[in-house]
């Protein structure tokens, strides 16, 4: 009783009206194009420090929206581990349902959300798998717990119950309790490689800045978006 209770009050509070009322000012900031590096993931790893620096939570979660077979799209969080010359890197398993989407459509799209600094990144390109040794050093630099939590699940798939799934770590963590964890066949990672990227900076009034690069053979085209 008491739970919808409170259900009821926070429908009470949260009316349509009051969403529509909710607003709030952007002004820390400003972005302009003639002040963007000319090549997009310099700029990212910039406003990437500038983010761990002001210690904002989790300054590399990002959504990864992909579509599947039947053109239905899915959006996740996941976590950067990595970003060079390439693009945005990060791991996962390879027959989850995202890795399934990636091997019938290989296009997605990653965006970063930065509410401290009144920012956000949107990325969109072609994503590839990397070799399986930089996977295999990735995987071996996880903390052992984490490593072990990769080897028991078959990502996406259908278990009984979380007993199920506690039972299976107990068993590697004997089987594993000494000696190098063996990187699942089915896990490993992927690179985004971008084809476009914009940076969008918010704003009074909502005149937010958005500057957008978008690829040109080996070149990166800058263009200001309206808001």
């Amino acid at each position: 009783m008491e739970t919808r209770q409170r259900t009821g009050l926070f429908w009470l509070i949260m009316t349509t009206k009051n969403l529509q009322a909710l607003r709030q000012e952007y002004s820390k900031h400003a972005l302009d194009e003639s002040d963007v590096d000319a090549n997009p993931i310099h700029q990212f790893e910039s406003w990437l420090t500038e983010a761990l620096e002001s210690q904002v939570p989790e300054p590399n979660a990002m959504t990864l929206a992909t579509v599947d077979a039947k053109s239905k799209p899915h959006a996740r969080i996941m976590l950067l581990k990595g970003v060079d010359e390439r693009g945005f890197i990060f791991y996962t398993n390879y027959g989850s349902d995202k890795g399934s989407d990636l091997e019938s459509n290989p296009n997605a799209a990653l965006c970063f959300l930065w509410l401290e600094l009144e920012r956000q990144v949107r990325v969109e390109g072609l994503i590839e798998k990397l070799p399986r040794e930089e996977s295999k050093e990735y995987f071996h630099s996880r903390p052992h717990a984490s490593q072990l939590g990769a080897l028991a699940s078959n990502q996406s798939e259908v278990v009984e119950n979380r007993e199920y799934l506690e039972k299976k770590i107990e068993s590697l963590e004997g089987e594993y309790a000494e000696g190098e964890v063996p990187m699942p066949d089915t896990w490993g990672g992927y690179v985004l490689k971008p084809t476009a990227v914009e940076f969008w900076q918010g704003r009074r009034s909502r005149l937010h800045d958005r500057v957008k690069y978008e690829r040109a053979g080996d070149d990166w085209i800058i263009k200001r978006l309206s808001p």
